[in-house]
């Protein structure tokens, strides 16, 4: 049987048009295939484009967040004063041959505690600057300093390492005739009560600190003084 000639039998054209219909679905087929995949290419390609875009939004966001957080509660000086004082001031003494070398970074802080009083000589006991330092983290010192790491973030690291580095606080003189003691910080109240070589037992609140030096005011203080 030939189905492209005119001869042909009601069983031919029955069997034309079944080839001609499969022809026709898978014509169909194909073309609905491609329309998908089209779609499909172009959905998923908006998808991750708002996706992409989503995600720089929220990572800018994060970068913002995380500055904010830091400047707000980042280590401030008078938490940390003795360290930030004395890495900005030594930090200021190195020429830029100096600061790129973290050896002679540290050869120079050790020259540095030589004349350090105090406090500050303290500071250079912690790190490992004197002689006698019994333990040494001058490495977290020096490198942070070779990279123009700021005072405020080296004492963050060195922190880390040994809290009692913030711990360190310089002397400060109270006039405690002028001064409001609701506005001085409990270290600074209980530093009263060790220069008069007095403990203040059971106290926790602030208040009971105030409490107690304003009791003993009278014993310790002169009549012309009060």
């Amino acid at each position: 049987m030939n189905i492209l000639t005119n001869d042909i039998s009601p069983s031919g054209w029955c069997v034309a048009s079944t080839v001609r219909l499969k022809r026709l679905k898978y014509d169909v087929r194909r073309k609905r295939a491609r329309r998908m995949r089209y779609f499909s290419c172009q959905y998923f390609r908006e998808v991750l484009q708002n996706f992409t875009m989503k995600n720089l939004a929220l990572y800018s966001t994060v970068a913002v967040l995380l500055a904010l957080a830091d400047a707000t509660y980042g280590l401030k000086k008078e938490d940390c004063e003795v360290c930030m004082t004395v890495v900005e001031k030594f930090a200021n003494t190195l020429t830029p041959d100096v600061r790129s070398d973290t050896k002679k970074i540290e050869a120079e802080f050790r020259k540095f505690c030589k004349t350090s009083k105090n406090k500050e000589n303290r500071f250079c006991y912690y790190l490992g600057g004197l002689e006698d330092s019994a333990t040494g983290i001058l490495g977290e010192l020096s490198k942070p300093l070779s990279w123009s790491m700021p005072a405020d973030k080296v004492c963050e690291k060195l922190k880390k390492k040994d809290s009692q580095i913030c711990d360190l606080r310089y002397d400060k003189t109270i006039d405690l005739r002028t001064v409001d003691l609701k506005k001085l910080k409990v270290r600074d109240l209980r530093k009263i009560l060790s220069d008069w070589d007095e403990t203040c037992e059971g106290c926790i609140e602030k208040l009971d600190f105030i409490a107690k030096i304003e009791e003993l005011k009278p014993q310790y203080m002169s009549h012309q003084e009060l």
